[in-house]
């Protein structure tokens, strides 16, 4: 599929402080994928004005009635601002077409606000805006990776029932702040549940506890760092997670058998990546 034709038409970054209302009822020339990063806006998907917030990416089709609304809202300090943020690529061409057709593709599914999607998106508007760039194809490999790390997504959406939702949100939680210290309460808070429900949830729904989650995401972490970083050990343990190196060299020997130092003449010393 790599050599079919694929065009990115553009590629950028828009913020709204006023109210905003596009509607186009016979639809786009092209394709438009749109990613939420800040604030809230409202899209039409099979007629009813469904909510976008950040982490909520829009696949419009050409020819797809599309609306966008964008307006006031009350702010957690009781004042009426308008507020968002987002990434837009407008894209065609015969690679876009057979991606598009792959998998059944809901109007709107929910992503990470990661560092990989959205460095992703942030690189391919920064290569289109290039006035001279001899290299256009950079934007395209970019384009692609976000392309399979939607799919990747996607094929890992939950089933529409709710608790399995939010077992899922709290997951991608856990992934995206690992690296910082956070408590059970944050975990919960961020998906408006109490502790007690977000610990039933997530056992449930994976069969492990979110202390026992966190501590795979940050080993398997400094793991990496370890091999392929030259940072001290010291400080790999505190850029995963761990609240001290005696804790993290406890449980490094408890999950792998060895040290973190015998672990990194280990796999220094032999070449070895696993």
């Amino acid at each position: 599929m790599d050599h079919l034709n694929l065009q990115i038409l553009l590629a950028g970054y828009s913020v709204h402080r006023k109210p905003f209302h596009s509607i186009q009822p016979d639809g786009l020339d092209s394709h438009l994928i749109r990613f939420q990063t800040a604030g809230r806006c409202r899209t039409r998907i099979d007629g009813r004005l469904e909510l976008v917030e950040p982490g909520d990416l829009l696949l419009v089709e050409p020819g797809e009635p599309y609306e966008l609304r964008i307006e006031a809202e009350n702010s957690p300090l009781g004042e009426t601002v308008v507020n968002s943020g987002d990434y837009h690529i407008f894209l065609s061409g015969d690679w876009v077409d057979n991606w598009w057709k792959k998998h059944t593709r809901p109007k709107k599914i929910r992503l990470p606000l990661s560092e990989g999607i959205l460095g992703a998106f942030r690189q391919i508007m920064l290569e289109q805006q290039r006035i001279s760039n001899p290299s256009p194809e950079i934007a395209e490999y970019y384009l692609k990776i976000l392309c399979m790390d939607i799919d990747r997504n996607l094929l890992q959406q939950p089933l529409p029932t709710f608790p399995t939702y939010l077992a899922h949100q709290i997951k991608s939680y856990i992934e995206e702040n690992a690296a910082s210290p956070f408590k059970l309460e944050d975990a919960a808070a961020h998906v408006g549940i109490s502790v007690s429900r977000a610990v039933h949830l997530f056992k449930e729904a994976f069969d492990t506890s979110i202390i026992q989650y966190t501590l795979e995401v940050r080993l398997n972490m400094a793991r990496e760092r370890i091999i392929f970083s030259p940072l001290t050990l010291e400080h790999v343990a505190e850029s995963s997670g761990f609240p001290s190196y005696n804790y993290f060299h406890k449980v490094f020997r408890k999950r792998y058998g060895m040290s973190p130092k015998q672990f990194r003449l280990a796999a220094r010393g032999s070449g070895a990546a696993t």
